[in-house]
């Protein structure tokens, strides 16, 4: 066959074919198949079995303590006698040799006791199961039905739980919490956030501890939040004033949406909008679009020149340092403009007080400052975007509901006044399609991964240290158990339960829009007061359609994985003017 090499006593050696630095899964498997079929696979015990069998069993079987099944755990030697295939990937047509083979080390499913889970492939384990697949949280849905809520994978050489009930949410994020608070690390953060220099990324230590104290102290602190609220009134209303321009046409909502958001928080962090939109955007989204899909170099870290090799590399390289020019620029003008030039302070004034002094007793770098500025944009604009956006789209597809979101809101603006911000704690039916929305939309399906510091034991399971953990949140939303019609948007499941759930947000497993435990977002607060206003202004200003004719229930609710959970197609709706009363004898900002 080619592409194999008899090595003699150190085994047989496979030629992987050059696939880029990423994963085309059509080819690989092509060539996989290939290679499976050249070989009569046996278990690590001699056992011949089927294809399915065989690549299961071609690692140790897996254990439970519970019942007190045990599998013999073979050892390094016995995989030195069978099988060794020896990865090569090819640069520029030539095949470069890879010293470090694969099944020459001990397997992790060795080392653990769990419940078998989907069939692995040798070399790329599950990433099979994903081929074909762009919606990942479905995925892993389907595969936990059939193998339980708490589910081992392998993708590439990395060992990778899933977590798809509220019981097992619990454990990872309150029982083990301390445990599992750290992140894998990815060639993303490593080269855009100056290898979790920033907080969402940064691994479970000191530095995270200080600077999330930043977070939830200085950047955003309840008082921060509010002292920004002139900001929000101004960029809402430019938001509302620019719709009401097309009354009658045909509005892109998502765009809009997105531009708003990114308004405020440039504006917020920054004390400046619009001026270096035109440059950072199109970095951020190149950025974040380079960061999706499969990365060899995160799914063989143990392969080193497979990171020196992506062409991912150069690319976040050249991004990082468009980025790190346009906050350089930033800061020095902050540094550059005395206090009393500055009327309020904003995000990177704070930040600027941490930078390189050691008095406050923890000191940020440049690199640090860049990071978080980087992850406050990259956090803020898309997630809050796209849960007004998903909102809307389900007020849109159920009239009856946005009939009665609507009233409420006119109702409490007319009384309190479109300045005052408290009036929408009294929009309890708002605060419920809210969270509604959120529950089976979440933005980010499966959270950010975790990955234990230490050896665990969950419901009597081995969890080996640094296993990387997925909590499907977007299922765990969903789960029948907990939510009677999960699939039916129905805010008021949240009108009787609504204290319970904001008192419990983070903590209440069964709901988890914003995840959980230590790394629950520390943006929420923000976030969700944006999210709130602008729908609410939204439904008061405005009655709204779909074009062409389209009826509400053939509005496409299709979702796309990207960085969030979005729409596949942009919202496109008509605002007309309110037909019961002028806008006009109410507006105040």
């Amino acid at each position: 066959m080619k592409g194999l090499r008899d090595k003699g006593d150190r085994g047989i050696q496979v030629d992987v074919p050059d696939f880029h630095g990423r994963l085309h899964p059509e080819d690989f498997l092509d060539w996989l198949s290939s290679v499976e079929k050249f070989f009569d696979w046996k278990d690590q015990w001699g056992h011949a079995g089927t294809t399915e069998y065989a690549l299961e069993r071609s690692i140790p079987s897996l254990r439970h303590q519970k019942n007190g099944r045990t599998s013999p755990a073979a050892s390094i030697e016995q995989y030195r006698g069978s099988v060794d295939l020896s990865g090569h990937i090819g640069s520029l047509g030539t095949i470069t040799s890879l010293t470090r083979p694969i099944f020459k080390r001990e397997s992790w499913c060795s080392q653990i006791s769990l419940e078998e889970g989907p069939w692995k492939l040798p070399i790329v384990g599950n990433i099979h199961n994903f081929i074909g697949s762009s919606l990942i949280h479905h995925t892993l849905r389907d595969l936990a039905k059939k193998y339980g809520p708490l589910m081992y994978l392998k993708i590439g050489e990395v060992p990778t739980i899933v977590i798809s009930s509220p019981e097992y949410a619990k454990q990872v994020m309150r029982v083990h919490d301390v445990n599992f608070a750290s992140r894998p690390s990815i060639l993303f953060s490593k080269i855009m956030l100056y290898d979790g220099a920033d907080l969402a990324f940064a691994p479970y230590g000191e530095h995270w501890r200080q600077v999330r104290k930043i977070f939830m102290q200085e950047l955003l602190s309840t008082t921060r939040v509010q002292s920004f609220k002139y900001i929000r009134e101004e960029e809402m209303f430019n938001f509302i004033d620019s719709i009401s321009s097309n009354v009658g046409g045909v509005i892109n909502l998502s765009e809009r949406l997105n531009m708003m958001m990114y308004n405020i928080i440039s504006r917020a962090a920054c004390g400046r909008t619009r001026i270096h939109n035109q440059e950072f955007v199109p970095v951020l989204k190149e950025a974040i679009e380079v960061s999706l899909g499969f990365e060899l170099a995160d799914l063989f870290p143990s392969f080193k020149l497979f990171y020196h090799m992506s062409p991912s590399k150069p690319k976040l390289e050249r991004l990082r340092e468009r980025v790190a020019r346009i906050f350089e620029e930033i800061i020095h003008e902050h540094k550059e403009q005395k206090p009393k030039e500055r009327s309020d302070e904003d995000l990177v004034d704070v930040l600027l007080k941490f930078h390189d002094n050691d008095d406050l007793g923890f000191s940020l770098t440049s690199e640090n400052i860049y990071a978080i500025i980087f992850e406050i944009f990259a956090a803020g604009i898309e997630t809050s975007a796209t849960s007004v956006e998903w909102a809307m789209s389900e007020l849109m597809k159920n009239p009856k509901i946005m009939k009665r979101a609507q009233d409420e809101v006119r109702e409490v603006f007319h009384r309190k006044g479109l300045e005052n911000e408290r009036a929408l704690d009294e929009m309890k039916y708002l605060n419920s399609v809210i969270k509604e929305s959120m529950r089976l939309h979440p933005t980010l399906p499966l959270l950010l991964p975790r990955q234990n510091k230490e050896k665990c034991e969950i419901n009597g399971y081995e969890i080996p240290a640094k296993t990387n953990t997925i909590v499907n949140a977007w299922v765990i939303g969903r789960d029948p158990t907990y939510w009677p019609e999960p699939e039916i948007f129905k805010p008021e499941r949240f009108l009787d339960d609504s204290n319970f759930i904001d008192s419990k947000l983070g903590n209440n497993f069964e709901y988890l829009p914003f995840g959980g435990g230590r790394r629950i977002c520390v943006g929420m607060s923000f976030g969700l007061l944006s999210v709130e206003l602008s729908l609410a202004l939204l439904l008061y200003h405005f009655d709204w359609m779909l074009p062409n004719g389209m009826k509400n229930e053939d509005l496409d609710m299709t979702e796309s994985f990207g960085a969030s959970l979005q729409r596949k197609n942009v919202l496109q709706v008509i605002p007309n003017n309110r037909k019961d009363e002028l806008i006009g004898a109410y507006v105040s900002w």
